[in-house]
């Protein structure tokens, strides 16, 4: 695994990016002094956003459809735990926008190769924020399956 955003898995045969991009800005403001150098004051954390990009290769990789299940997860509005294959917990993420170009079309107008981006947006306030929005998402799904196994084996 190289990463995962809730419950999607960036690996080899799903979207394996090629290179990923952060950036996390610190808020600092300045106050002019008479005669004196501007004194800055650090106001704190700043806006934290993430970039994954790759090319994908349908024949080898991933397809189109992991693409799409990232869309759905982007238009559901909810936010993702962002998570290193190495354990590294980034925080709640949102997927704020997403590029692909289709290169190489065959005769069925399927692409050969799929140049990606994905962006993201860290929007979690700290660590209990991430891990109750977490106890939330859990909550849902259990629900969902519950649901479902009850209608299968209700006949529904």
């Amino acid at each position: 695994m190289m990463m995962s955003l809730g419950l999607f898995v960036f690996k080899l045969n799903t979207l394996p990016y090629q290179t990923l991009g952060r950036i996390v800005n610190y808020n600092w403001q300045e106050n002019t002094r008479i005669g004196q150098r501007p004194v800055s004051q650090f106001l704190g954390l700043g806006k934290e956003s993430m970039k994954l990009s790759g090319l994908l290769l349908p024949e080898v990789t991933g397809g189109i459809s992991y693409l799409q299940t990232l869309e759905a997860m982007a238009e559901s509005g909810r936010a993702w735990p962002l998570i290193e294959g190495s354990g590294t917990i980034y925080g709640m993420f949102i997927i704020e926008s997403m590029t692909h170009d289709n290169t190489e079309i065959n005769s069925n107008g399927q692409a050969r190769s799929i140049n990606f981006s994905v962006n993201l947006k860290r929007v979690d306030e700290s660590q209990a924020a991430m891990f109750g929005d977490l106890l939330a998402q859990a909550e849902g799904l259990f629900n969902k399956a519950s649901s479902a196994v009850s209608n299968f084996v209700h006949g529904v």
